[in-house]
């Protein structure tokens, strides 16, 4: 295990934002569908898309990635097979897009996993697939297996499960024969999600109808190879913004390589952010952020509501920022975060508290009376690398040393993050614990 010692000290400067681990998971796995050669460049090699990697090689495909220029690319003529062992490491997205997949393909599979994963909800799936045509056998978790085909048909699930479920199924359904329909029983939630999954579908030319209710989906449809690039994660962005944020001299932070007309839900950090009191300014694929009101009590930041249905994964550090903003801030139908790689909320809530914040886990979100500044202290990254990352921006506002357990669960992720970090003038010293 490995220790981070986060410091106060940030001057600010220019990054190059990393690729976004949603598209890649997306783009590798469609390369991978077209039975063609395919390149996906602007790949980070984090441990989530090792794991759809070998996810694709174990079902034939073979891979070849260069560091050097993070370049993947993918021969897929291979394809198929008729049973294979599916490695998902701690991937939630490897695990929940492969196996309907799979399914499509007619393949027998295992599938297994390690950390949180073998825990994480699949009862969607262990609804709907045996009622299309797969024998589904698990404990309640992982090791899974599947045999059998993959029907055409009606799927019914509710919008508010985790988007994953719902892209695995549009990954799979145009592989079918027959006609398939995706029909939502309540809202959907994480919506931009599902909307970077139907760019990529027709990015390699693939494509589903959306409905009043959910999406119809023509079977027979052919993955068409192509070259394809990663945009930059609007998820690790917000990070960033956080720091700016409570910059206490109001450093700059320029982030670049982000696409301004990009699908990514994230991409709402801009908007809330400049909530709370930052500025940012944008140009064509960068973004420049500062705190105008550094200088004043609680950074001149202010609370706010947030609901956090469509944009979960930027909980950490949005929690973070309104720990140390003026008022209340109550993040809501945020629920799903417990059930990530491990409780998100109770991870911040413990944290932010131990460190001096006013912070109270609720049934679906946070409930914060923020604080001008942190005690600082250890708190515990709970291996899971958004509550590591977030925390790196409490520490700027912390008085005395921040002390973050699990420093190594940010290569899940984002390997270079502390990288970066120090780049921008913070300090991150690791310590290898054994």
């Amino acid at each position: 295990m490995a220790q981070v010692i986060y410091g106060n000290t940030f001057s600010g400067g220019c990054i190059q934002v990393p690729p976004s681990k949603s598209a890649a998971h997306r783009q590798v796995l469609c390369a991978a569908l077209s039975r063609g050669r395919c390149s996906v460049s602007n790949v980070d090699m984090n441990e989530d898309i090792k794991a759809t990697v070998a996810a694709v090689t174990a079902l034939g495909v073979q891979a070849r990635y260069d560091d050097s220029s993070s370049l993947l690319t993918l021969d897929a003529s291979g394809l198929g097979g008729q049973n294979a062992v599916i490695d998902c490491g701690e991937s939630g997205s490897t695990l929940r897009f492969l196996i309907p997949i799979v399914a499509a393909l007619g393949v027998s599979a295992r599938f297994e996993g390690r950390g949180r994963l073998p825990y994480r909800p699949l009862g969607v799936y262990k609804e709907l697939l045996p009622a299309h045509g797969v024998a589904f056998s698990s404990q309640g978790g992982l090791p899974l297996e599947i045999s059998g085909r993959l029907k055409s048909g009606v799927y019914r699930l509710p919008g508010d499960v985790s988007s994953q479920f719902i892209t695995g199924l549009l990954f799979a359904l145009p592989l079918l024969e027959g006609d398939s329909e995706i029909v939502l029983t309540s809202p959907l939630e994480s919506k931009g999600y599902v909307d970077l999954t139907l760019s990529v579908l027709r990015e390699f030319g693939v494509v589903a109808q959306e409905t009043a209710q959910g999406w119809k989906v023509s079977g027979g449809q052919s993955y068409t190879p192509r070259n394809t690039r990663v945009e930059g994660d609007w998820s690790q962005a917000a990070f960033f913004l956080c720091m700016a944020a409570l910059s206490p001299q109001g450093a700059q932070v320029e982030l670049q390589g982000l696409r301004r007309d990009s699908l990514q839900g994230d991409k709402a950090c801009v908007d809330l952010f400049r909530n709370f009191g930052l500025e940012i300014s944008g140009r064509r694929d960068s973004l420049l952020a500062w705190n105008p009101r550094a200088g004043e009590p609680y950074g001149g930041l202010r609370g706010f509501p947030i609901d956090a249905s469509q944009i979960p994964d930027m909980v950490p550090a949005l929690s973070v920022c309104a720990a140390l903003s003026r008022g209340e801030t109550r993040i809501y139908n945020a629920q799903r975060l417990r059930l990530k790689e491990g409780d998100r909320l109770a991870a911040m809530a413990e944290a932010l508290t131990g460190l001096g914040g006013q912070v109270r886990a609720t049934a679906d979100g946070l409930l914060i009376q923020g604080v001008p500044q942190l005690a600082g202290g250890i708190a515990q990254g709970k291996n899971d690398h958004r509550v590591v990352m977030a925390l790196a921006a409490a520490g700027l506002r912390c008085e005395k040393g921040l002390s973050v357990t699990d420093a190594q669960s940010i290569r899940k992720s984002y390997p270079g993050f502390f990288r970066d970090f120090i780049k921008l003038g913070g300090f991150a010293h690791v310590l290898d614990l054994g």
